[in-house]
């Protein structure tokens, strides 16, 4: 996986998540299209590593 388009992958999500608040309707469309497996599994295991670090940390 390329690092350096990861940030514009996660700005994208983003926008369309903010997109579709405006216009629910447009902004699912948008949502449904730009999420991937790839982004799902990739997010996930960030949620899941920061998850594990914050509360490694909290132990201490």
């Amino acid at each position: 996986m390329n690092l350096g388009k990861l940030g514009d992958m996660v700005v994208g999500t983003a926008g369309d998540v903010a997109g579709s608040v405006v216009d629910p309707k447009a902004g699912a469309g948008k949502l449904r299209s730009a999420v991937r497996p790839r982004a799902v599994v990739t997010l996930a295991a960030g949620l899941c590593l920061g998850y594990l670090l914050a509360r490694s940390r909290r132990h201490r």
